[in-house]
């Protein structure tokens, strides 16, 4: 419990306002639960969200002390109330999230402060109970993989560190499958293949460019790829990530002359379809485990996919993934 007493400078101000500046990593809907639930007492009594502070009243606010910590990257996720998360699946020790295009998986990504991926999966970790950061001396859930903020698709988050590490690992060897859904304009020729070729990336251009020789600075990159319908001049093509190298198969497809739909950054915006992201989706995840994985082993051989896809029901409602 913590109690604070209104000076001059805060008088006059209602209470809500004041907690917003006050106990910044609060959120909102949750301070107003919590002066409902009489966890936050003005002079000793129930307190109103539009009560006027004034000079000499004490506040008791019953509330955990983490939030009253600065506002920081790392807990960020206090100021999420509600999180907002659809879970494909969750144990013990991994969730695996379907992650909606125009979400930033990572602060450093541009989003705002509390609104990624991360913060809402350790927001309800920590609700739940399951994560005690206080309890913690290094550990904080993290995720395994990144997609792209107007990309879609699975998201793997570690919730022991056991996980963490056994997961990063058998990303590093190749040992999860992972397939994506897209839509790309024309018709790819052969219709099932290969995409190979060399990727060097811009770091300050935030874009990547493929040539079929190597560059200096370049890293190969290989995209598996078979059309699974095709119609009024476009195609949806599933997708397998031979190497994961950044924005690989948007550039990929744009330098074979098949920019995705939608794709502003690596292709022709064609006005005919109207979409604000890339038709993109990281839409099933195998685990298939060549080697031991610890306690993960019970995953081996599991694939999780997601429930449904925007743009395939849109453009090619007849295919059902």
């Amino acid at each position: 419990m913590k109690e604070i007493t209104i000076g001059s400078n805060d008088a006059g101000q209602r209470l809500d306002r004041f907690l917003s500046k006050a106990v910044p990593l609060l959120p909102a809907s949750l301070a107003q639960k919590y002066i409902r639930l009489k966890r936050i007492k003005l002079n000793g009594g129930r307190a109103q969200r539009d009560s006027r502070l004034q000079t000499g009243d004490l506040l008791q606010l019953y509330i955990n002390d983490e939030f009253f910590d600065k506002p920081r990257e790392d807990n960020a996720f206090l100021t999420v109330a509600v999180p907002k998360l659809q879970i494909v699946y969750e144990d013990e020790h991994i969730l695996l999230a379907d992650k909606r295009p125009g979400l930033a998986v990572h602060p450093h990504d541009g989003a705002e402060y509390g609104k990624t991926l991360i913060d809402h999966i350790q927001a309800y970790l920590y609700q739940k109970r399951e994560w005690r950061p206080r309890e913690e001396n290094s550990f904080t859930p993290a995720l395994c993989n990144r997609i792209d903020r107007n990309t879609g698709g699975i998201v793997i988050a570690a919730k022991t560190a056991d996980a963490l590490r056994i997961l990063n690992q058998k990303i590093k060897d190749r040992e999860l499958d992972k397939r994506y859904l897209a839509i790309v304009e024309g018709i790819p020729k052969p219709k099932e293949g290969s995409l190979k070729g060399y990727l060097f990336k811009d770091a300050k251009k935030n874009r990547v460019f493929v040539t079929d020789s190597p560059q200096p600075g370049s890293k190969t990159c290989q995209t598996n790829y078979k059309t699974l319908a095709s119609q009024n001049g476009l195609s949806l093509v599933e997708c397998e990530l031979i190497t994961g190298r950044t924005h690989q198969i948007r550039a990929q497809f744009a330098h074979a002359g098949h920019p995705l739909l939608g794709d502003g950054k690596y292709g022709k915006l064609n006005k005919r379809f109207d979409r604000n992201y890339q038709a993109l989706y990281s839409y099933k995840l195998t685990f298939d485990f060549s080697t031991d994985a610890g306690v993960l082993a019970y995953l081996n051989g599991k694939q999780f996919s997601v429930s449904h896809v925007d743009f395939v029901e849109e453009y090619f409602p007849e295919v059902k993934i």
